[in-house]
This record gives C-alpha cells, sequence and structure tokens, in this order.
C-alpha cells in the first residue's frame, strides 16, 4: 500500500506502479477469457471498463481499436441483445461517435435492457455533447445526493465547470475526495486531475501553480498518468522550465499518444535542441494523422489544436468545426470560434510593404 495525502486527507492506496502492473494483468486476463468464451457473463462489459482506464490513464490509444474489435465480435455472436447493444453504446462513446452511440442505446432500449442502464448512458451522452444541461444537471445532482460517492460527484464536477459554476466545481471535487474510502489510486488521480484542469485552463484567470499542485500529486498517485504529465509539462513549458517539460514527458513516450511527442517536441526547441525537436514533431504529425484516419470523433478536438499551434489554420479550422458538429460544448465551440479568428486575421489584407 502507498500513503497518499491529499486535501489534507491521507489515503491507503494501492502504489500506482503497482496498479498499473495489476491492470495490465487483468486486461491481458479478460481478453483470454473472452478468447475462450465470448459470451461469459461480465467478461465484456469488463475489458469495457479496463480498456477505458488503459485509456485515459496510460495514453494506449490503441484501446480504441480494441474495444471497437470486442464490439464487432459481440454483433456477430449476439447481435440481438440488450446486453450487446450496451457494450456497443459504451464503445461508441468512447470513440465519440455519439450519434451511433444513441442509436445503439435505442436499440439497448427496445431489446429490454434496465431503465437504469440506459439513464446513465444516455446521461453521459448527453453530457459529452452539451445536451440538455439543466436536466443533465438536476439528474448529475440528485445522484451525487443518493450516493454521496466519487463515480458520481466527479462527473457532478465536470459539469459544474462546464457551466462555468467553478467554485462549486471545486467543492464538488474537494468532496469526493474527502468521501473516497477505496485503494485504488486511479480514481484519486483522476479527481486531482480534474482539479488541474480546472484551474489550469477553465476559470477566467488560470492559477498555474495551483494547477501544477493537483497535476503532481495526480501523478504521485498514478506516476504513468500521461494527461497529467502532458498538462503538467504545457505549464513547465509557459514558465520557462523546458528542461523540466522534457523530463516529466520522456518517460510518456512508450504510450504513444502523439500529443507526448509535440509537447516534448516544444521542449527540445525550447532548448535549442532544434534536430532532435523536428524529429518528434513529425512523429506527433504522423501519429495525428493516423488517429484522425481511424478516430477522427475522438481526436478532432486535439487535432485541431496541434494543426493551429502548426500553424495550419485551414486544417484546424475543419477539425474544430467537426468536433462541434459531434458535440456542441461550450469548449468545443470557443476553440472553433478561436481558430476562426485566428484564420480571420490571417487573411486580413496588411498595408503596403508590411509582411504577411
Amino acid at each position: 500500500m502507498n500513503e497518499a495525502e491529499l486535501h489534507g486527507g491521507r489515503y491507503a492506496v494501492t502504489d500506482g506502479e503497482i496498479a498499473v502492473a495489476n491492470l495490465q494483468s487483468a486486461r491481458r486476463r479478460s481478453w483470454d477469457r473472452v478468447s475462450r468464451d465470448p459470451m461469459a457473463a461480465g467478461a465484456a462489459e469488463r475489458i469495457v471498463e479496463e480498456e477505458q482506464i488503459t485509456l485515459q490513464f496510460l495514453g494506449d490509444v490503441g484501446a480504441l481499436d480494441r474495444l471497437d474489435a470486442l464490439a464487432t465480435i459481440l454483433g456477430q455472436l449476439d447481435p440481438a441483445s440488450a446486453r450487446t447493444a450496451l457494450v456497443q453504446t459504451q464503445v461508441a462513446s468512447a470513440t465519440h461517435r455519439f450519434a451511433e452511440a444513441r442509436c445503439h442505446l435505442h436499440e439497448a432500449d427496445c431489446r429490454g435492457a434496465s431503465r437504469q442502464a440506459t439513464d446513465r448512458l444516455l446521461l453521459n451522452i448527453d453530457q459529452a455533447c452539451g445536451a440538455r444541461a439543466d436536466a443533465v444537471l438536476d439528474a448529475r445532482r440528485r445522484m451525487a445526493d443518493e450516493s454521496n460517492g466519487l463515480e458520481d460527484l466527479v462527473p457532478l464536477g465536470a459539469l459544474l465547470a462546464d457551466l462555468r459554476e467553478f467554485a462549486e466545481a471545486d467543492l464538488v471535487y474537494r468532496r469526493a475526495l474527502a468521501v473516497y474510502q477505496d485503494v485504488s489510486p486511479f480514481a484519486l488521480a483522476w479527481v486531482c486531475f480534474q482539479l488541474g484542469v480546472l484551474w489550469g485552463e477553465l476559470v477566467p484567470d488560470p492559477q498555474a501553480e495551483r494547477a501544477a499542485d493537483w497535476y503532481r500529486k495526480a501523478i504521485a498517485c498514478v506516476p504513468a498518468y500521461v494527461k497529467a504529465r502532458v498538462h503538467l509539462a504545457e505549464i513547465h513549458l509557459r514558465c520557462g522550465e523546458a528542461g523540466d517539460a522534457e523530463a516529466l514527458l520522456m518517460p510518456a513516450l512508450a504510450s504513444g499518444d502523439p500529443e507526448v511527442r509535440w509537447r516534448l517536441g516544444e521542449a527540445l526547441a525550447a532548448q535549442g535542441k532544434f534536430d532532435e525537436a523536428e524529429g518528434q514533431f513529425a512523429a506527433a504529425r504522423s501519429g495525428f494523422e493516423v488517429l484522425l484516419d481511424k478516430h477522427l470523433l475522438a481526436f478532432a478536438d486535439h487535432g485541431a489544436e496541434f494543426y493551429a499551434a502548426s500553424g495550419e489554420l485551414p486544417k484546424a479550422l475543419a477539425l474544430a468545426r467537426v468536433n462541434v458538429e459531434n458535440r456542441s460544448t461550450r469548449r468545443a465551440v470557443e476553440q472553433m470560434d478561436a481558430i476562426a479568428s485566428l484564420v480571420t486575421s490571417s487573411c486580413e489584407p496588411r498595408p503596403n510593404g508590411v509582411p504577411g
């Protein structure tokens, strides 16, 4: 066990490196079980949970391909069951194919899936798409009050942050930390990461050091947490600490997440290591192109950010528009508008003799 100290409390949780090893071992066992008996009770559902954790924390983008393969297997072997439709809903949601997810969810409902299961999945989809905000908020508040559990408090905090209720979101996240009594470090790291995003990216006046502290706590819980490393590295880069950013990103290279190579390229360039930086930028571009070809909707927003930073504004704007068409959240619209503004500025005529 590992002692984690967060928000004035101490948590006896599994060591983060051991937890990752346990996750990978469990995931392999789950796939072995499915290979022997694809219809085994709970096996597919277990894989969905484990692959989602693998993607979320370890940045293993191959999890999306494996989830698609699982959905295909169930669709071939048991195409008419509510269970298959529910799994297909979760897989489509994980890859941000929300229109498809709604179709599968309707099929699950027609095939007799429990109302509790379909309602929870619909809530997740609506929140991800920025739909029915008032109804989703009411449901999230009710569920959080009833369970007082981290699994319901964190989605409520995320929704409040999306609605710009930042102070309440902070309180809800801290409440999630206060009530947590399990031994998994993943949940604690998840809350810490959300607090880092809240204070580092979402509030009108970002507080870099406050956000960095939460990202550090997330990494302390799960050292392999790729997204937390990337976000903390971005703060180091903005503060002129390129060497610290490089050190944070190097252990995450094996994840396959192209954003790691992108930010590492920035860190190397800031240190004058231009040849090495160019190699990382090229690898990042290749990685984004592969992911956008295979999972466009899941990576449209990250791709738009990358191409905007690379100066390829028309491509960035096209991706941002794809993202908004798929889910018109406040953040998606703000990203599209910001890139559109850059495109407009780059096209404005300039006085004679002034370079464009």
